[in-house]
Order: structure tokens, then sequence, then C-alpha cells
């Protein structure tokens, strides 16, 4: 019989769980259980999961390449390369890029967990995010070990030089757009002091203010950056623009040596998007007509769900952009998620993003018609 090691020898481990924030959603299963119970049922506008069926364009080149057995290529095929290219300039104005500043992701979550990693942040350094912010930063610049810094002012970062700065626009869960004057401030700051600067553009393509010259922009347009895309990567996904969340295809674009350094690690890590999906993400890249019909679906339930969350007595604050409703009734957000569940209706709670989202809750488009005008109907019995 083995004799176990006694404790006292084993060798220490790190818990890298342990050093990771709690799973937010876990803090809902109260609420959810209230909203479920609901005699009509649950409407859940707490995720950003799509609901819309992939365009038939796309599910075509899934199936016309899923028999293909080799490897897929880290780097991504020429075509899917082209066809970012090409996609950037002609939906966003993005001119100048070249196939090797691109690389594809599995997803663009696993991309910006592990992007401080990957491109150098060392235990200790600092990585700035926005003080309202998507979950994954965080857990990105924990896994590197390095300290997290919560800013949307440049003033208050200081005299340090961070080692990276996350910013995201339109913004996950609020919804603001970020002017190219401002990111051209952010730019000319990293600059300045040697920082890399990741910028969140998954919801690039999803803007509501009516004035082009309100519409959302890259950090890689030539406004912001004049067409130099030294320490810029942006993050782009096809999940909420082309339902394709569950093919877990997104891509990563600009720094020519930044690119490369992410494709070497990625490269050996086995980080490579399967080819069917590479060849699906060609055909939503060059079909824009499927990206165009799916926003215009989203812009229908957003009128709906705005129009019933102000007749409910709640303020909608920011929400230029993306696929959420940033709302407040100037009550503790816990509140009003529980108030919300009582009527069957699922959202979630600001402080999931950060202490400045403590009054707010995110209340998502990501529902189907009939689910969004039965959330509607049900928000305005709370109305006077």
């Amino acid at each position: 019989m083995v004799e176990p090691v006694p404790e006292h020898v084993r060798p220490a481990r790190r818990t890298l769980s342990a050093q990771l924030p709690d799973f937010p959603w876990d803090s809902l299963r109260e609420a959810k259980a209230t909203a479920t119970a609901y005699p009509g049922g649950i409407v859940n506008l707490s995720v950003g999961t799509p609901v819309d069926e992939v365009a038939p364009s796309i599910q075509l080149a899934l199936s016309l390449n899923a028999a293909e057995p080799g490897y897929p290529q880290t780097t991504g095929t020429p075509e899917l390369r082209d066809a970012v290219v090409e996609a950037l300039a002609r939906r966003f104005g993005v001119t100048g890029v070249q196939p090797e500043q691109v690389l594809p992701v599995i997803g663009t979550k696993e991309a910006i967990a592990w992007m401080p990693l990957v491109l150098g942040v060392t235990p200790g350094q600092t990585v700035v995010i926005p003080e309202l912010a998507y979950p994954t930063y965080e857990v990105g610049a924990k896994l590197a070990g390095a300290r997290v810094l919560r800013s949307d002012s440049l003033l208050r970062i200081g005299p340090e030089s961070p080692a990276m700065i996350f910013i995201n626009s339109p913004a996950n869960p609020h919804g603001r757009v970020l002017g190219v004057g401002h990111l051209r401030k952010v730019v000319e700051f990293a600059r300045e002091r040697g920082v890399i600067v990741v910028s969140d553009e998954c919801y690039l393509g999803l803007g509501w203010n009516t004035d082009p010259e309100d519409a959302p922009v890259s950090v890689l347009d030539p406004r912001v950056c004049d067409g130099d895309f030294t320490g810029l990567v942006a993050v782009h996904s096809l999940s909420k623009t082309s339902n394709m969340a569950s093919y877990r295809s997104g891509f990563l674009v600009g720094d020519t040596d930044l690119i490369a350094e992410a494709l070497a690690v990625r490269r050996n890590a086995g980080l490579m998007m399967p080819g069917p999906i590479q060849a699906a993400t060609v055909a939503a890249l060059k079909d824009d007509g499927q990206e165009l019909l799916q926003k215009e679906r989203y812009r229908r339930r957003r009128e709906i769900l705005a129009a019933a969350v102000r007749d409910a007595g709640m303020r909608i604050d920011n929400s230029e952009g993306g696929l959420y409703l940033w709302a407040t009734e100037g009550r503790p957000c816990r509140e009003t998620v529980d108030r919300l569940a009582a009527l069957g209706i699922l959202v979630a709670p600001g402080d999931f993003y950060g202490p400045t989202g403590e009054q707010h809750v995110r209340i998502g488009l990501t529902a189907d018609d009939s689910s969004i005008a039965e959330a509607a109907a049900r928000l305005r019995t709370l109305a006077g």
C-alpha cells in the first residue's frame, strides 16, 4: 500500500481560480427562480445571447466545408484574412489593413481573457479597464498577475505607465459610444508612454444614433490613429451582429508586431479557429445584408423596450450603441432586479460591471419579438 505524501512535503500549487472574481451570474439564482415562477413564464433579458437564426449564407458555407479533415491554420486562411480587410474598409472605413495584421480567434472572450498574458503583461504591472466593464477584462489582467485600475479618465492614471489599456465602444454594459476626439486622446496618451491599447469593438456595427457623424468608430479609423496601428489591437466578433455566438467567431486586427506575437503564442498553444468556422466567417463578412437585417431587428426591439422602460418610470442613460438599455430607478440595482423578477423579467444588476453601476440595471434586447412585447406589457404595469 502506498503511503500518502505528508502535507508538509507536498509541492505548493497555485489555484488560479481563487485569484479570479466570482462568476457574477451565480448571484442571480434567486431572482431567476422568482422570474421563472411567474405565471406567464420568464423573459430573460439578463444576457446578450442571440436568439435569431444564423443567416442561410453562413450555414451553407459551414456545411460545404464540414468534411474538411485537416488541421486549420492558426493564422487563418488567405480568404478569411482578405475578407476581414475588405469588410473593415467597407463597413467601418478602416483602411490600410494588411492580411498579416489579422488574426482569427475562437470567440473574443477567450482572446480578451488571455490578451494581457499573451502580449507580455507581467505580474505587478497595471492594466486599465473601464469603470463599468465587461468582467473578462479584469479576468484577463488577473490571469497575468497584473493590478487592475478602473478608470475612464486618463488623468486618473497618474504619472505611471500602465502596461495595457482596455477600451470598449459601444460599451457593455451601458452602451456609451466614444467619439473620434476621445479615442485620439487615448491613442496619443498610450503612444507617449509605450502602452498597448486593446479596443473591444464587438458592438461596432450596432450604433443607434441616426446622424452618421455620431456612428461608432474603430480605434483603427484613420481619423483616430492617422493610419498608424502601432500599439493598437482592435477586437471584433460576429457573435452579436451575425448571431454567430455558437460558432465562436472573432478576430484581432492591428499592430503588425503585436499580432505576430499573439500568433506565435496561440500557434504553440493550439488556439486555432476550426476550418469550417473560418469558411462560415468568410461568408458572414461578405454578406452585409444579413448583418443589416439583424440590426433592424434589434432596432425595432429596442424602440419597443425603451418606450416601456420609460413608461415604467425608469431613466435610460447612455445606450447609444450595443444590445442593452442601461436603466435606473434611482435605487439599488438589486432592488430593481427583484422588482422586475416579480414580473417574470430577469435583468442584470449594474454592480456586475463595477461599483459605479450600483443603481443601474442592464436590460438586453436579445429576446425574440414576442418575448420583447411581453416584457414591455409587464413593464407598463409599473407605470404610475
